[in-house]
């Protein structure tokens, strides 16, 4: 089901639900708790369980001149939080005017106004209301005044500290999308339409799948072994170079190299899911040097993809 973005108040089929309301960029592990919570309540009460997130993430709204940060797209989210089981998703637009809200006005012009929430569910860091200035204690009181079942769930500890969005950020930018993939439960992911390249890696004898990066945050430049996910559901291996290609001083592109695979994906939407890095990005002194590494990078990320864990 498509996600429903919230500009009034929601039909009936999606009224008295259960919400897990927060960012949920990662989806990861924490999220993931507050989700099942609040799917506990629906499933116990019969009512729609319903994940609400935000568009665009507060911080880009406080600020805008940050480097791209996003785990997910909307429509990852949403894709997620079906698996998950969510009966919906809904998008709640984050402009001014919702952020200058104080919090009563929030429990009353969404909670009750356009939700409709029978219950909701945050983690216990969650804040909201102009300024930050409501906690999850605050939601409590102003949706048990309201007549709504309230309930926060504490972070998922992992060794010294709580799964959190910050830690698979940092372990990404570190080039570790094993440590990322296992506060995720699943590979950091990609997903975007394929453009046209400058047709380099066709001459070199590995064509590629280009793809922009957008607004997701960037990893640590270099090759990766990677799983991709084609439009018509097939998982393919191959190996990927996420960076500006020093070879050439080119602009920054995220290239799939897919093995044992011909056709046209121009246009195309593909998901890639970073498995595992392989190296830096680096120069080389000739052309024949560079596809020499290339067909190592290729061998070592056919052995690796062998071994791990399959996409689900």
């Amino acid at each position: 089901m498509a996600p429903i973005r919230v500009d009034s108040p929601l039909p009936p089929p999606f009224r008295d639900g259960v919400i897990a309301l927060g960012n949920f960029d990662g989806v990861h592990r924490g999220h993931q708790a507050v989700i099942g919570g609040a799917f506990d309540r629906a499933r116990r009460e019969g009512r729609p369980a319903l994940v609400a997130t935000f568009d665009p993430h507060p911080a880009r709204l406080f600020r805008p001149d940050a480097p791209p940060f996003l785990l997910t797209t909307i429509a990852q989210r949403a894709a997620l939080f079906a698996a998950l089981g969510a009966d919906a998703t809904l998008v709640i637009p984050f402009d001014p005017a919702l952020a200058a809200l104080p919090p009563d006005a929030f429990a009353d012009q969404w909670l009750v106004g356009r939700l409709g929430a029978a219950g909701v569910v945050t983690g216990r860091d969650f804040s909201f209301g102009r300024g930050g200035a409501g906690k999850a204690d605050t939601l409590a009181a102003l949706a048990a005044a309201r007549g709504i079942a309230a309930d926060a769930v504490d972070p998922v500890a992992d060794g010294d500290a709580a799964v959190s969005s910050s830690r698979i950020r940092a372990a990404l930018r570190d080039g570790d999308p094993a440590e990322a993939a296992r506060l995720l439960t699943r590979p950091f992911a990609v997903r975007g339409i394929v453009q046209h390249g400058d047709k380099r890696g066709r001459t070199l004898g590995y064509p590629t799948a280009n793809l922009s990066m957008g607004d997701y945050l960037r990893p640590a430049y270099g090759v990766y072994a990677v799983r991709v996910r084609l439009p018509d559901g097939r998982v393919l291996p191959g190996a990927a170079n996420l960076g500006i290609r020093p070879q050439f001083d080119a602009k920054e592109l995220l290239e799939v190299f897919l093995f044992d695979f011909a056709g046209d994906l121009y246009g195309q939407p593909l998901e890639v899911a970073l498995v595992a890095r392989l190296r830096p990005e680096a120069r080389f002194d000739t052309l024949e040097a560079l596809v020499a590494q290339m067909d190592a990078d290729c061998v070592a990320a056919r052995a690796l993809l062998a071994s791990a864990p399959a996409l689900g």
